[in-house]
């Protein structure tokens, strides 16, 4: 008799196996220097009541810095699916407290992460097949597990662009 695979797990541990093992480990030691530098002239960052970015984006797109994109995994990856999906608090780009230090922005982070982990680990298949709802404008109709996947590749690709920039930071 074969066992159906258990699919809320395999698709947890896709992001929580590089979370723990790749991306996160690649953050410690973050200076704040590091966090908010800028590789070249123009750089999309965070300030105090803000993040840089522009609806359409213009051409080219800005390089964005370290900060810039933890911001956007804590409130646009994160927490804010984390509040529509798994009763997190309410979060949007208009209204987050930005990070202007590395360890705050890694504590948001960790928070937010775990706070999506969580959420991820309670869907069950019935879970994963649901739509995603309103929240998520055209892809209401979308299955969770959809979400999920975005998400994931969310993380693993901005992971991947935050560690080149430390790379490139220690190399200038």
């Amino acid at each position: 008799m074969t066992t159906a695979p258990d699919y809320p797990a395999l698709l947890h541990e896709q992001l929580d196996w590089h979370w723990q093992y790749q991306a996160r480990p690649r953050l410690d030691g973050l200076t704040d220097e590091e966090y908010l530098w800028e590789p070249v002239p123009g750089c999309w960052s965070v300030h105090p009541d803000h993040v840089d970015f522009e609806h359409p984006a213009p051409e080219p797109t800005p390089v964005t810095t370290i900060a810039w994109r933890v911001a956007h995994l804590v409130v646009g990856v994160l927490a804010m699916r984390s509040a529509s999906h798994f009763g997190g608090p309410s979060a949007s780009y208009e209204t987050w407290d930005y990070a202007l230090t590395a360890k705050e922005a890694l504590a948001q982070l960790d928070e937010e992460y775990a706070r999506w982990s969580a959420g991820v680990r309670t869907l069950g298949d019935d879970g994963l097949a649901r739509p995603c709802g309103p929240a998520e404008g055209p892809f209401a109709d979308v299955p969770m597990a959809a979400l999920v996947l975005h998400i994931n590749r969310e993380m693993i690709h901005h992971s991947a662009e935050i560690a080149l920039l430390r790379d490139l930071y220690a190399h200038r």
